[in-house]
């Protein structure tokens, strides 16, 4: 059997028109093609419908028609929805060998053809595309469609902004006495695009932003703490620097081991700070919205038994501690992991008892 399947990746029927999919059989199609159009009579998917109806007018044997979507934004997501429609279709066909014709309205649809391939034999792929576009009568139409589409705006648009940015910035730069600022900023921002778009970051990106928002009117600790432990790691890796180049001036460090031993005697306290105030305003934030559980308070203590054995081993390496002050922060960070561990555990045990014995 020959299934002529066309597909809209980022969902436009749905979203659009409301229509459930898959949408299978000739009639089924047609009406979701209408409402398409009477919708959004410039979506190109409209194209795709009545072009996949018209090849299954013009064929020949057993043949059906259906229409699968993805859905927006995320393109693996989108694909595994193609992949799961797909199935759906083929379960509603007759058992037997099939095979497909796909339509689509550009080369982003087709990225999903290894999931249909998957599935079913692929006999040809048929691109649609509208013979007006090929001869545009205005410019005006040509920006009106780029602004309106949100995938395009955001994949040349924001590239080409960077771009006209340029020249002014050189100007600024220039009278700021930065010259060589323009190309920096300009290569930095071009290069996190690139790896945002290829790395398909957006949505963790976007969703990045809606956390931070929402603990800002939540009034989350974390938000706060989590800003100081930032700058507090940020001292820290400044004072390590220093202490490294105080090192080398004036005794001489020999070898990537003793710098890294160096580095960290120097930075490890501020680190440590840092790693005690983020994880105190996380554990602030469990209690107040019910979430805390004893054992959370591990966290400070395991920070404080890490911090003695990097500045005991490091301290060793660069000849500030000797073997048996070593042993003993050593121990001690050990016996400090797992004395609190062991404590914490037993008093959420009794937490737990208690609440069941009331219960």
């Amino acid at each position: 059997m020959l299934l002529v399947l066309c597909v809209d990746l980022d969902d436009d029927l749905g979203r659009k028109t409301g229509v459930e999919t898959p949408v299978v059989g000739e009639e089924a199609v047609r009406e979701a093609a209408v409402s398409l159009a009477t919708t959004d009579a410039e979506d190109s998917d409209v194209n795709v419908l009545f072009e996949g109806l018209h090849i299954y007018g013009d064929a020949t044997g057993p043949v059906e028609v259906a229409a699968v979507t993805g859905s927006e934004g995320d393109e693996v997501r989108a694909n595994r929805e193609v992949g799961r429609e797909l199935d759906a279709v083929i379960d509603r066909l007759p058992e037997g060998e099939i095979r497909a014709m796909v339509v689509t309205d550009g080369a982003q649809d087709e990225s999903v053809l290894p999931v249909i391939r998957s599935r079913v034999v692929i006999d040809g792929v048929r691109r649609v595309v509208v013979r007006q576009a090929q001869n545009l009568e205005s410019m005006y139409y040509t920006m009106k469609q780029v602004l309106d589409d949100p995938e395009t705006r955001g994949t040349i648009l924001v590239p080409l902004g960077v771009l006209l940015l340029i020249y002014p910035l050189a100007i600024l730069a220039d009278w700021l006495g930065w010259p060589g600022a323009v190309l920096g900023v300009t290569s930095g921002l071009l290069g996190l695009y690139a790896l945002f778009r290829g790395l398909g970051m957006e949505e963790s990106a976007r969703d990045s932003l809606s956390s931070v928002r929402q603990s800002l009117y939540a009034g989350r600790v974390t938000l706060v703490t989590t800003v100081v432990a930032v700058v507090l790691v940020l001292i820290g890796a400044t004072e390590g620097y220093e202490f490294l180049e105080t090192s080398r001036a004036e005794e001489g460090v020999a070898g990537s081991v003793d710098a890294l031993a160096t580095f960290t005697f120097g930075a490890v306290r501020w680190i440590a700070v840092a790693g005690i105030t983020s994880s105190l305003g996380r554990i602030t934030d469990a209690y107040l919205t019910d979430e805390f559980e004893w054992q959370y308070l591990n966290a400070p203590f395991y920070v404080l038994a890490i911090t003695a054995v990097l500045h005991a081993v490091s301290g060793f390496f660069i000849g500030d501690l000797r073997r048996p002050t070593l042993a003993i922060l050593l121990t001690a960070g050990t016996l400090l992991a797992v004395f609190s561990t062991l404590t914490f555990a037993v008093v959420e045990s009794w937490r737990k008892r208690a609440l069941a014995a009331s219960s």
